[in-house]
């Protein structure tokens, strides 16, 4: 257990870090996204043989799938630096500029919520993109003048969780785009195994399975499972993840069979309880339970979804009949079109 005492301590740090030291630090560890590997792998050897930067790159996805961990990974195939930033983080022309002028021949920029950037930035980006180069405008008025600076060939890498949200223009200059889809259980739990390795922590056959089952398709969720069933295994003083001390983390997590936590339940006994199933409009629905509309849209309708307990329809939000089998209510919705019927 003294073994675990650093990577406890890194509890507290934000969760970018918190997945550091879990990351894939090779193509063979990167598990999943198969099509995707195999695009990169085409693209990268064709660059190394022209001596040529890879061309600009955009990974989109649901969060938490791998886009940071593959910008890395590209990075250390092409054996260059990769420097990290983030849209909202360039507030002007200025900021980009800094960061462009200091990259050397062949390196990567890596933007992550890159359809955050602001407008200006964006459209200064435009000739970095397509001729290396930057457009200062100096002075004002009648005596403004604009003057060209040179960069040295490099690559942008950018990551989105909302691409629809990324102007045309833009989109239309990465050469490369890929989408990363959301993980199968048995890839999930070869990234758990990997996961419990580098933690030093033993799993039993049914606990990886458990976890991966639980994890939403998604790696980063796994892997916080992983670690809060970490602790509990620690304070209970065992050697190992068995079935008790998962059932224990996830009853205080109040995470179910299928991943649904409390947010997931609760929309979906709202829906079904007080408006009858649905449809019912997404404003309604979030007065009901008291949330934002972009956390029901974005954080919790997608994995919904997915799973097929929830549709969305012209009309509204609609529940279906896994999440009243899910929950254990009687579809009464299904009872009333067969009367009708008759």
């Amino acid at each position: 257990m003294k073994t675990q005492k650093p990577l406890a301590q890194k509890e507290s740090l934000d969760e970018e870090k918190l997945f550091v030291s879990l990351r894939a630090s090779h193509w063979n560890e990167f598990c999943g996204q198969e099509k995707v590997k195999k695009a990169f792998h085409v693209a990268i050897t064709a660059a190394k043989k022209r001596k040529e930067p890879l061309e600009h790159t955009l990974l989109y996805g649901p969060p938490g799938l791998g886009k940071t961990t593959l910008a890395h990974l590209i990075a250390r195939e092409m054996g260059v630096n990769i420097k990290i930033t983030s849209g909202p983080a360039i507030e002007r022309s200025g900021d980009l500029a800094s960061i462009l002028t200091n990259l050397e021949t062949g390196d990567i920029l890596f933007i992550d919520e890159i359809h955050r950037l602001n407008k200006v930035v964006e459209e200064t980006l435009y000739p970095a993109m397509e001729d290396f180069a930057l457009d200062i405008v100096i002075g004002k008025g009648p005596s403004a003048r604009t003057l060209r600076l040179d960069l040295p060939k490099f690559t942008i890498i950018g990551a989105t969780t909302r691409i629809g949200l990324m102007s045309a223009p833009l989109r239309d200059r990465f050469g490369i785009i890929q989408r990363l889809n959301f993980y199968p259980a048995s890839e999930l739990e070869q990234i758990i195994i990997n996961a419990s390795s580098k933690l030093s922590v033993m799993l039993t056959e049914n606990s990886i399975k458990e976890v991966a089952r639980r994890a939403r398709g998604t790696p980063r969720i796994g892997l916080k499972l992983l670690k809060r069933a970490r602790d509990f295994a620690q304070v209970k003083g065992k050697e190992s993840i068995d079935d008790e001390v998962l059932n224990e983390a996830f009853s205080l997590l109040e995470i179910d069979h299928m991943g649904l936590d409390e947010a997931d339940r609760r929309l979906l006994r709202a829906l079904i309880e007080k408006h009858s199933g649905g449809p019912v409009g997404i404003e309604t629905m979030a007065a009901t339970l008291s949330e934002d509309v972009g956390t029901i849209e974005e954080v919790i309708e997608p994995y919904l979804m997915q799973i097929g307990f929830l549709k969305r329809t012209p009309r509204g939000r609609e529940a279906t009949e896994k999440a009243y089998k899910h929950l254990n209510i009687p579809c009464q919705k299904k009872k009333t079109e067969q009367k009708k019927l008759l």
